[in-house]
Formats: structure tokens, C-alpha cells, sequence
């Protein structure tokens, strides 16, 4: 069936698509259900101190939680090819919502960085938001380049990417925020890849990138305190190594089974940051070994179906979507848990269906519903 649009719908089955793909729906619900306990637990002591009660940050995300299911369900009841005639319009709104939180009279400063867009009820975290619309535009540039045989031209199937992602990147390190730029610069250069993009094609921009990344984390102090911290924190723990010091003191003293529920230590002014981007190390001391390999099991069954849909899509621009989406959620999840566990460099990204925060909660949850949309589609076209 085609609508008005042009663009081929999914019809219903005795499955809505959001009940359809219950090895996304189910892992999902789960996963945000023990970020509430999580969020409560690693958040009482700082919200009892800051708000002057326990429930103030579990209140918040209770409400993120219940907005971004609404969203969720939306996406995956849209069809999924309409986000191709969108891609343009959906890249010019990041792209504007990337400048207008550089503006003073919009964008919220917080330790020196502007990042977030005061919308009154809650703060909005344009780059958040940038990531998805990125993963939509490159999946349409890239399918639309595969109809006309144009993919593997230098000049068609990789120049144009790059300078829209330049352009992404340079409004973002205004902010600045330098772990995204990396982040959404693997989505996309991940996204060439599978696409087909000749890997020679994707290595030549390296020349550039290179000096420019050993810039802006080397000449740049707090970045490079960052790298010596990751190197060796136990040589300034009360300093360059106080984060991590303290997340690896919360897995070690986690054990097996955890300390239980609300029995972390670590949470009462020693971790920086224990209910966003580092929860994962909470998780480790209150639920131990066991808790962290159920969470890190289910992402995986989440990763898992993705790249099964991402095979069995039945257009390209739906393969190069799911994969987006799939290396979004992996790499999220590969650097928040890197870096509490001392394998990567420190740096701020939250735990997703975990950490609080309503951006990433927000849109984390509608690329779930696109990627259950194109999965269900999959499956339709082939009964």
C-alpha cells in the first residue's frame, strides 16, 4: 500500500510493530525498568542534598520514561520509508537546534559548557538529537547514491558525507562536547562501510583527522588530564584518577552478587556523576557480577536483533538505518561501560534506558521504534 507521500506503508498484522519485535520491546522495558531503581538508588543522596528529598531525580525519569514510550510506540507505528522524504528537513532542524544552544539567550551553561536548550519543564541536549538525525540523513544520501550507481565515487559516496559531518562536528566542538564528534564519526564512517563505501575511499580523510584529533586532545588540558588519568589513576587518585579510582573501588567491592540495592558506597559523594555516567559503576557494587551480565545480555539480544533486521530489511535505505541505529546503540553502550571499567578514556556519556536524562532516554527509545518498524516491515513483506 502506498499513501499520499509515496511511501510504502505497513500494513497491520495481528501484531502492532511495536509488540511485533518483543526481542527489542522486552530487553527495552527491562532495561528501563531497572534504570528507575538504579537512577533512585545512585540519586537519593545528591537529590536529598540538592532538593531536599529523596525522589527528585526518580520523579524526573519516571516522567521521561512514560513521554518516551508515547514516542517509542509512535515510531514504530510510522512507516519507516517516510523518514527518506524527511532525512533534509530532519538535518536542518539538528542543524538549527546545534546553533541556537551556542546562542546565550538559549543555551544553558553548565561547567563551562553550553549544551543544553532550556525548554522550561526540562533541558533539551541538542547533539543528542543531532546523532539520530545524522544516522537518518546518511542512511538516505547513501541509499539514494546506491540507486544511481554513484556509491563508490570519492567525490559522491564519501566527499558530501564528510562535509555535512564537518559541519555537525564544528558546531558541537563549540559546545563543547568532543566525545560525541568521535561517537557520531564512527556511526557514520560505520554506516559507509556496510554500505558498500571501497575501504580505501573511507581511509583517505585519516591524513586529516589525525593531526586534528591529536589537537584537540593533546593541546587541550582538561582532555589530556583525561588521558593520563585513564593511563595510570591510581598515580593522582584525588585528582586526574578520582573517577575512576572510585568506579573501579565500586566494581571491586561489588563482588559477585553486590552489596544489594541501595547499599553503595560509593554513590555518597565519592563517584562524580553516579546516576548519569557512571551508574554502571553503582550497578556493579549494589548488584555485582551477575546484575552487570544480565544488563550487558540484554543489550546484547538488543544489538543482536538489530543487526538481524538490519540483513533482512527489505530496502536498502532500511538496512543502512537499522545498521545506524544498531552501531548508536552498541557504541553508547561499548564507551559508557569502557570507561567505567577503566578501558577507555574518561569521558561523558550516559548508559542508555539507564543513566537519568531525558534526551537520551527520549531519542534512544524512538530509534528503538524505528528500528521495530523496520523489522516489522521485514517481516510483513516476507509473509
Amino acid at each position: 500500500m502506498v499513501n499520499t507521500l509515496g511511501v510504502s506503508e505497513y500494513i497491520p498484522g495481528p501484531l502492532h510493530p511495536f509488540f511485533k519485535e518483543k526481542t527489542i520491546l522486552f530487553p527495552v522495558l527491562i532495561l528501563t525498568g531497572i534504570g528507575l531503581v538504579m537512577v533512585y538508588s545512585a540519586s537519593c543522596t545528591i537529590s536529598m542534598d540538592e532538593h531536599n528529598t529523596l525522589f527528585y531525580y526518580l520523579k524526573r525519569q519516571s516522567i521521561f520514561l512514560f513521554i518516551s514510550l508515547g514516542i517509542m510506540y509512535v515510531t514504530a507505528s510510522l512507516p519507516y520509508k517516510l523518514y527518506k522524504n524527511m532525512a533534509y528537513l530532519i538535518l536542518i532542524a539538528a542543524i538549527g537546534l546545534l546553533v541556537a544552544v551556542l546562542i546565550p539567550a538559549f543555551g544553558i551553561k553548565v561547567n563551562n559548557a553550553r549544551r543544553w536548550l532550556d525548554l522550561g519543564v526540562f533541558a533539551f541536549q541538542p547533539a543528542e538529537f543531532a546523532k539520530l538525525a545524522m544516522i537518518l540523513f546518511m542512511a538516505y544520501s547513501l541509499s539514494k547514491k546506491q540507486e544511481i550507481g554513484k556509491l563508490k565515487e570519492f567525490s559522491i559516496g564519501v566527499l558530501p558525507h564528510v562535509m555535512v559531518f564537518g559541519l555537525m562536528a564544528v558546531l558541537i566542538l563549540c559546545q563543547p562536547d568532543f566525545g560525541t564528534i568521535v561517537v557520531m564519526g564512527m556511526i557514520c564512517w560505520g554506516m559507509m562501510f556496510i554500505a558498500g563505501v571501497p575501504l580505501l575511499h573511507l581511509l583517505s580523510p585519516l591524513p586529516l583527522v589525525i593531526p586534528a584529533a591529536y589537537f584537540l586532545v593533546f593541546k587541550v588540558s582538561y582532555r589530556l588530564d583525561r588521558i593520563l588519568g585513564f593511563l595510570d589513576p591510581w598515580k593522582d587518585p584525588l585528582d586526574i584518577g578520582f573517577q575512576l579510582t572510585n568506579s573501579l573501588k565500586a566494581f571491586g567491592s561489588g563482588g559477585l552478587f553486590g552489596k544489594g540495592v541501595g547499599l553503595s558506597m560509593q554513590k555518597m559523594h565519592f563517584l562524580p556523576e553516579p546516576h548519569t555516567d557512571f551508574i554502571f559503576s553503582i550497578i556493579g557494587e549494589e548488584l555485582g557480577l551477575i546484575g552487570v551480565t544480565v544488563i550487558l545480555v540484554l543489550y546484547a539480544l538488543i544489538l543482536h536483533t538489530g543487526t538481524r533486521i538490519a540483513r533482512q530489511s527489505d530496502t536498502f535505505f532500511g538496512a543502512v538505518t537499522a545498521t545506524g541505529i544498531t552501531l548508536y546503540l552498541g557504541l553508547q553502550v561499548i564507551i559508557n561501560t569502557g570507561v567505567t571499567l577503566g578501558v577507555l578514556p574518561t569521558k561523558g556519556l550516559t548508559l542508555p534506558f539507564i543513566s537519568y536524562g531525558g534526551t537520551s532516554l527520549i531519542i534512544n527509545m524512538a530509534a528503538m521504534g524505528i528500528l521495530m518498524n523496520i523489522g516489522a516491515s521485514a517481516n510483513h513483506v516476507k509473509k
